[in-house]
């Protein structure tokens, strides 16, 4: 196929579409360069935001980035166009994760297509969800959408789901009393810049959601060490909806289809009115990730734990300017 020029307004939908994905405490450790003479654009990582001390080999944030290039291909679908994606291009350069060359010959698809209402819908709420579950034919689709992006996603049974709470326990304990990891959190949850306002990343203070009156819960707690007037309390589901999406191995390209997989999850979610939050604690601890997994599914790795159910979608969290994160070569 023939790459297709594309003018600098539309790459900038397409990024500012690409953009709106989450990312581990929302730092959003992506850069795009659209290299006009070809009609590429190049996702790359940044390692200035990534999170040293609980994500060291850059897996979350090559998860992040990877979501960010599903979205990509859903805006690029929704402007009739293709994004012809090839990842981990280039041994030499690592942190070019993806390459998309955007092309005109998009035989239409409308499954992607129709993610595109829920990007700017999607937000990660650290709200109590209600008891009622997920139906059967609803749980059916997201495991469908981690398929095609060659993942799987599986509903422990009750045994390992008494696991994997007190794991969240347990990593909530490790953080507690680790002062570099709680300061890493703590970096990310975003008061207002005394010089321009807002950040244009982090957690703000909206999205804590409320501290947990019954003890521990299935959230992390942004809110931990900052004090946030006028947050209230609640009472956590005691059983918590819990998903976990894995693939085969461990390699970087599987981070990179695991990225993909979790943002076609969280936006099928989204479609179909489901709440969403990521429970990541546990897999950021070398000693807890393996066990994360259930031994009685074939699944080799686990990527991300999702919690599912019925409750507040979740604020708003600010996202870093086009002009920020892209920029435009020949």
């Amino acid at each position: 196929m023939t790459a297709l020029h594309i003018d600098t307004e539309t790459v900038s939908q397409l990024v500012g579409d690409a953009v709106t994905a989450p990312s581990m405490h929302n730092a959003q450790p992506w850069k795009f360069v659209y290299r006009s003479g070809s009609g590429t654009i190049e996702l790359h990582g940044d390692p200035g935001r990534a999170m040293t001390r609980t994500d060291p080999n850059h897996r979350a944030l090559h998860v992040g980035c990877a979501a960010a290039l599903f979205n990509l291909r859903v805006s690029a679908v929704r402007h009739g166009l293709r994004a012809r994606v090839r990842l981990l291009p280039d041994d030499l350069r690592p942190w070019l994760l993806a390459t998309a060359v955007i092309d005109g010959a998009c035989d239409e698809d409308h499954e992607l297509a129709a993610l595109h209402d829920a990007l700017r819908r999607r937000h990660t709420s650290r709200f109590p969800f209600s008891d009622e579950l997920v139906p059967d034919a609803l749980m059916d689709g997201l495991r469908s959408a981690a398929r095609l992006e060659g993942c799987r996603l599986t509903v422990p049974g009750d045994w390992h789901m008494e696991t994997l709470l007190e794991l969240i326990r347990d990593a909530e304990h490790r953080e507690e009393i680790d002062p570099l990891v709680r300061a890493e959190t703590s970096a990310w949850a975003s008061p207002p810049r005394a010089t321009t306002g807002t950040r244009g990343d982090g957690i703000p203070s909206a999205a804590f959601g409320p501290r947990s009156s019954g003890g521990s819960s299935p959230v992390r707690d942004f809110g931990r060490d900052r004090p946030t007037p006028g947050r209230g309390w609640a009472v956590f589901e005691k059983r918590p909806q819990l998903a976990l999406l894995g693939t085969p191995t461990d390699t970087r390209t599987d981070w990179l289809r695991a990225g993909q997989a979790l943002e076609r999850v969280l936006l099928q979610a989204t479609a179909d009115g489901i709440a969403t939050s990521m429970t990541s604690q546990p897999l950021e601890w070398r000693e807890l990730r393996w066990t994360v997994r259930d031994p009685a599914e074939t699944m080799g790795h686990v990527q991300m734990v999702l919690r599912l159910g019925y409750g507040p979608q979740g604020p708003d969290t600010p996202r870093r300017p086009v002009d920020e994160v892209l920029e435009i070569r020949t």
